[in-house]
């Protein structure tokens, strides 16, 4: 049993060390059409207008193989 959870901790930690940084998409204000650079939504206002780009001024596009 002590093995069992031993390889189940190691898996997790090796999971979370091997994890990238999530990307980054381009925002639109529905209100007045300002553009934002960011990871997560940033409310009902917005709505998705790009990416996902690898840095946070959204300069650089993910290419997907």
């Amino acid at each position: 049993m002590k093995h069992a959870i031993l390889l189940l901790v190691l898996g997790v930690a090796a999971d979370a060390i091997l994890a990238g940084p999530a990307p980054y998409y381009q925002w639109r204000s529905k209100l007045n059409g300002t553009m934002a650079c960011s990871q997560t939504p940033l409310g009902p206002g917005w709505e998705k207008s790009g990416g996902p780009y690898r840095d946070a001024h959204c300069e650089k596009l993910i290419v997907a193989k």
